[in-house]
């Protein structure tokens, strides 16, 4: 896999005011220096709901600059570049096809690894106002995932994205996304849900598919 890191995108939560008022991280601002990477999250950022956003599992949000052009045609806008899904890393010559559930990569001085896909939320839809663009992402596959850690380090845009190992290559986020979203298989809904990579919260969404 020959993948490169974009950009860095970093942000604190904001409060935009008017007839609905709303509080988000997603209009995060890059940044062109290099940058720590904790346990749990980067030097300079913060979520604004950490109930469902945040942690360590979802240490970092990752989305693939190769998906772009697709989405500029869906959205008829030019403006569809770093940080347009509120990612932290935009990255290039890895997408949802190829990246798997466990890979874990050296970024850096980093190590992380992919906990879960991302799971697009109505904010999506606000930043673009597009309220069916969370919908679109969820059909299209191409959701973007999270990172959690393992080891901390300096990373910087720029960086190159290398694969250290892989634990189930055969559940890329495009898999797991058409598991959870639209498959009726119980087989390979209890398969994914079992995989000791998945972040736990993702597990309880396959697990609730299974009732």
């Amino acid at each position: 896999m020959a993948a490169r890191v974009v950009s860095i995108q970093v942000g604190r939560p904001r409060q935009f005011d008017g007839e609905h008022p709303w509080t988000t991280s997603f209009f995060r601002q890059t940044v062109a220096a290099p940058v720590r990477l904790g346990r749990e999250s980067l030097d300079g950022d913060a979520v604004a709901d950490p109930r469902v956003h945040g942690g360590p599992d979802k240490a970092v949000c990752v989305y693939s600059a190769d998906n772009f052009p697709g989405w500029r045609q869906v959205l008829e806008r030019d403006d569809v570049t770093a940080g347009a899904f509120g990612e932290n890393f935009t990255i290039a010559g890895l997408t949802e096809l190829d990246a798997a559930i466990g890979d874990r990569f050296q970024i850096g001085d980093a190590v992380v690894e992919i906990s879960q896909p991302r799971g697009p939320c109505w904010k999506l839809g606000r930043r673009w106002e597009r309220p069916d663009l969370p919908k679109l992402v969820v059909a299209s596959g191409r959701s973007g995932w999270y990172f959690r850690v393992h080891r901390e380090g300096v990373v910087s845009p720029g960086d190159e994205i290398t694969l250290v190992d892989r634990a189930h290559p055969e559940w890329t986020i495009t898999r797991v996304n058409d598991v959870t979203y639209r498959s009726h298989d119980r087989g390979a809904l209890r398969e994914l849900a079992a995989l000791p990579a998945l972040a736990p919260q993702w597990q309880r969404t396959v697990l609730g598919r299974l009732g």
